[in-house]
């Protein structure tokens, strides 16, 4: 670990070959981490603030992974060595894991991860993604964790493997899953409703209205919108506000009341009993349990 006031990496060995670097960098400078790896390891990088550069080839390639995404790296053919320059006030969480160790996660559901099938497993894979707030509220627990060191291999494996979930997930809300409907202008439509359902979260339009901006009727908005999206209009929705009630409350820096106006509620009675419908407790409760 090195730490300072306004600098702090972590790194944990969670089973051999299998690592998670937590990165914290406070300061007004960039910052460099460096790491050596094999070949035959998968690379995650999640930034969950700022954005950090990849360096490769003695700094003449780079690449940058921004706030809210995650890159993935595997190269069985050549070696990539981390090098990484964190920009002023970034934090960022990499993972890295043995190609085997991962596969071995996956054995029974590899078919739709591309790069694990049998003829494409010796290929190079490179992926760049926005993730989810679920995701955030991951790495904001990791990166703040308080717990006991006799527990914290295991509390560490846990997290990382959630992060595994929910970049897999093909039925998270917030990834869009089968874009084939009837035609890419009906798709891009669908997505306009989307960006405007979120745009006016805290007074949402109703269908008609929805319906209407983006230019098709509301029974292939419904229908458009449960094939991309896995939800209905309004589940997305509530789905969304959710998860960003989750990342708000693990930022540690609003209360419940701030939380439930931002999302549009009107008494915080409604916001915490959508709450525990989703997550089963109170978002008082659950922000108890992040200070503990």
């Amino acid at each position: 670990m090195e730490n300072n006031a306004k600098r702090t990496f972590w790194e944990h060995k969670i089973e051999p070959g299998f690592e998670v670097l937590l990165m914290q960098h406070d300061g007004s400078e960039v910052a460099t981490v460096q790491r050596s790896v094999n070949q035959e390891v998968i690379q995650f990088h999640f930034c969950l603030k700022g954005r950090g550069d990849l360096q490769y080839n003695s700094g003449s390639y780079t690449f940058s992974v921004n706030e809210n995404h995650v890159v993935l790296l595997y190269n069985p053919q050549k070696l990539l060595p981390i090098h990484l320059n964190l920009s002023p006030d970034t934090w960022m969480v990499s993972v890295i894991v043995p190609i085997k160790k991962f596969h071995s996660l996956f054995s029974n559901d590899a078919a739709h991860i591309s790069f694990l099938s049998p003829e494409n497993n010796t290929q190079k894979f490179y992926d760049d993604r926005f993730f989810n707030p679920a995701t955030a509220v991951v790495l904001s627990q990791l990166l703040q964790s308080k717990v006991n060191d006799s527990v914290r291999a295991l509390y560490l494996k846990a997290k990382i493997y959630e992060l595994f979930s929910l970049y897999f997930d093909t039925n998270t809300a917030d990834l869009e899953q089968c874009p084939f409907l009837e035609n890419e202008d009906q798709v891009r439509r669908i997505r306009r409703a989307k960006s405007l359902l979120l745009e006016q979260m805290v007074e949402p339009p109703t269908l008609q209205e929805l319906a209407n901006y983006v230019g098709i009727n509301i029974k292939k908005l419904k229908e458009g919108f449960k094939q991309l999206y896995g939800q209905t209009v309004y589940g997305f929705l509530l789905e969304h506000k959710m998860n960003e009630a989750q990342r708000l409350l693990a930022s540690q820096q609003y209360n419940v009341n701030e939380v439930g106006l931002y999302l549009g509620y009107s008494t915080s009675s409604h916001f915490i009993a959508a709450f525990k419908k989703k997550f089963g407790t109170t978002p008082k409760k659950y922000l108890m349990s992040l200070s503990s």
